[in-house]
């Protein structure tokens, strides 16, 4: 890697980490959804300088095109005003149990490093769009469309549940109301 890749790789690592940490320690929600497209974006980048450009793409398309976007609706859909109520009962569990996964976190980090694993060599088309196909297509064919058939159904029944209803379908429903109650209120007596 050249010393510019290097130096824009660890910009990118650097980005990536506060991103994270404004996510993380933000109190506004929407403030906190800004942190993780600044993280997203960043994680893009170190891709590139990676040379996996295909996961870059797919980073920015799903993640910040996607899932950020859909949480910042969530966010204004719900009230940007909304603040983190700082709780601090239990706050020595809290540090607790944080201080434990970070020191398994470096421990696991630690016994990794001291292994040299040796690998074997990169198929040539191992990154690529053709690569990334025909592994879809040739080896997981029936649960890549069980699962484009699943968001199928879950759009459908997004859509059908936050239509807007018609006056007309709301008159409707009005007097199909009134019609059973006046016969719920005929077969007692």
């Amino acid at each position: 890697m050249s010393t510019a890749g290097f130096l824009l790789f660890l910009f990118s690592a650097v980005l990536a980490i506060v991103g994270a940490v404004i996510t993380v320690t933000s109190e506004r929600p929407l403030r906190a959804a800004m942190g993780l497209l600044m993280h997203v974006v960043a994680l893009a980048a170190l891709y590139l300088t990676l040379n996996s450009h295909l996961l870059a793409v797919l980073q920015l398309l799903i993640y910040a095109g996607a899932v950020v976007v859909l949480f910042v609706f969530v966010i204004l859909l719900l009230g940007p005003a909304g603040e983190f109520a700082g709780n601090t009962e239990h706050l020595i569990g809290r540090v607790m149990a944080g201080c434990s996964a970070g020191a398994v976190l470096l421990l696991t980090a630690f016994s990794l490093s001291r292994h040299d694993a040796e690998f074997g060599p990169v198929p040539i088309d191992y990154g690529t769009v053709e690569g990334l196909g025909s592994a879809l297509y040739r080896g997981a064919m029936a649960p890549f469309e069980m699962v484009s058939i699943t968001l199928l159904v879950a759009v459908v029944g997004a859509v059908a549940i936050s239509r807007v209803r018609t006056a007309r379908e709301k008159a409707s429903d009005a007097a199909d109301a009134e019609a059973r109650k006046l016969a719920n209120a005929g077969g007692s007596n």
